[in-house]
């Protein structure tokens, strides 16, 4: 019954208009709606821990809104089908509405147990289904909402949530105070953005998604809010090569970075960028680091720099720019910085460069080739002068107002990483906890100059790298664990994915 997650992605203010417009153009009952998003839960109940142990016990808690009324649904379907089940609801059913009062009232004549929430409520050890706010949630949850997520958090059994964890912001991922932690969540008729990036993918565990015989005609009244990363979209980006092809058809990325004992960022990015296929790289880093570079990789061209003269003599005949990895925020990194700038290619911006460039935001003024920056949220929030937090308590906001204040081309990593361009954002899905460590950011801004270089635009470089970056950690991560996974694991993996990519 789960289908697969579709591309287009949606606020919550637009699932409740293709909710509404569904029921008033297109003539499908809303509790006829409930009933299918009940039935499609149930379904997955009993696929993921039911069908297994029967004797499990669920408890599903049961807010006063749509939300609570798929909650009394599943309840009702389980007592049916002779399951032991209880509801503890958050809200008096004299209270109910329209379906989710008939929703009740189909759980009630099943004969369910329903008592209200308190907070000596005891969490059973079988299944807990959290049906207690829905997507319409922009405030903190406060009083017996609070109480009963915290206790069913720390209880510790598993959870499915229905449409959304209960506390979770369906449009920013932000958690509005405190958010249930899932196993499995199953969303219905649009993937609610929120779902996807920051704590979205934490709280909602296992994402499925149930369309409810949502007709298609009504995903075409309401435009995405944004898309997210799919491999249909990306795979006519990389051609077949001819059998003519020689190193000059394919770019030269030149990689400036590697200050006085960190030649690792500036090694990692360089050999990622030969990874994905540019003709030639070149290094401008500190003298003390060319024989690293040189044993390490020999494909790779590196030369010391002291000057900008000696810097811009090294831009000519390049077709892209990475700079930052390892860059440092000395004298000898602004010089670099600055000499880049100043180069007539398009550039990829990353950690010490976005650093520093917080510090004096008029380096990047006025500049007209294009421009990549790959803030992690750190470097956003110095980058707009805000806090982490807001940073990602708002990350669509965040990624938007970057892309705006630099006119740029702007990668928000983490996870759910953004990709915002001319105002259009992509989210990417992929992705895992194992990317927590140094250097895989040096390895990204590598892929992505690298496709800089061989002349994919701006956004499609962005996308196509973020797109492959994060799978191949995921496809790593399935081999050997999300624990202790290195940086330079991903490029062979990155290499693969990108030549399957083309086929």
């Amino acid at each position: 019954m789960n289908q697969p997650l579709p591309s287009a992605l949606y606020t919550a203010k637009s699932v409740r208009k293709l909710d509404k417009i569904t029921i008033e153009h297109f003539g499908i009952d809303g509790f006829e709606l409930m009933t299918r998003a009940g039935k499609a839960a149930f379904h997955l109940l009993r696929k993921q821990w039911l069908d297994r142990s029967s004797e499990r016990e669920i408890q599903v808690f049961c807010g006063g809104g749509n939300n609570g009324g798929d909650g009394y649904i599943i309840a009702g379907l389980a007592k049916n089908q002779g399951f032991s089940v209880s509801v503890v609801s958050l809200k008096n059913p004299e209270a109910l509405k329209d379906d989710a009062k008939k929703a009740w009232s189909f759980c009630y004549a099943a004969g369910v147990d329903i008592i209200p929430f308190d907070q000596h409520c005891t969490i059973t050890d079988g299944i807990v289904v959290d049906a207690m706010l829905g997507t319409g949630l922009s405030r903190e949850v406060l009083g017996d909402y609070r109480k009963a997520i915290t206790q069913i958090n720390e209880a510790g059994s598993p959870v499915l949530a229905i449409d959304i964890p209960s506390g979770l912001c369906a449009d920013t991922g932000a958690e509005l105070g405190i958010a249930v932690k899932a196993m499995h969540t199953i969303t219905f008729i649009a993937i609610k953005q929120g779902l996807l990036t920051a704590m979205g993918p934490y709280c909602c565990g296992q994402l499925h998604f149930v369309d409810l015989g949502v007709p298609q005609a009504v995903y075409e009244t309401q435009p995405p809010s944004c898309y997210r990363l799919c491999q249909n979209n990306l795979a006519s980006l990389i051609k077949k090569r001819p059998a003519y092809a020689h190193k000059g058809l394919y770019g030269h990325v030149l990689i400036a970075g590697g200050n006085q004992g960190m030649p690792g960022a500036v090694i990692l990015a360089a050999e990622a960028a030969m990874a994905c296929g540019v003709g030639r790289v070149t290094v401008a880093t500190q003298s003390e680091h060319l024989g690293a570079l040189a044993v390490r990789r020999p494909e790779v061209m590196a030369k010391a720099v002291s000057t900008s003269s000696e810097f811009q003599a090294m831009t000519e005949g390049k077709t892209a720019l990475v700079v930052g990895p390892g860059l440092g925020q000395d004298e000898w990194a602004e010089v670099l910085l600055k000499e880049a700038l100043k180069a007539p290619l398009p550039i990829v911006l990353d950690a010490d460069a976005l650093n520093l460039i917080a510090c004096n935001p008029m380096l990047i003024d006025g500049r007209k080739q294009p421009i990549i920056i790959t803030p992690h949220p750190g470097e956003a929030a110095r980058l707009l002068n805000l806090h982490a937090k807001i940073i990602q308590a708002n990350r669509f906001d965040a990624v938007s107002a970057l892309s705006k204040r630099f006119c740029a081309t702007t990668v928000l990593k983490g996870a759910g990483s953004l990709i915002c361009s001319h105002q259009n954002i992509t989210l990417c899905s992929a992705g895992n906890p194992a990317m927590a460590v140094a250097g895989m950011g040096d390895v990204l801004s590598g892929v992505i100059g690298a496709f800089l270089a061989q002349g994919i635009t701006e956004n499609n470089a962005a996308c196509l790298g973020v797109w492959l970056h994060s799978g191949a950690a995921d496809e790593l991560s399935l081999k050997q664990g999300e624990i202790g996974m290195l940086a330079a694991e991903l490029i062979p993996f990155i290499r693969h994915r990108l030549n399957q990519l083309r086929l």
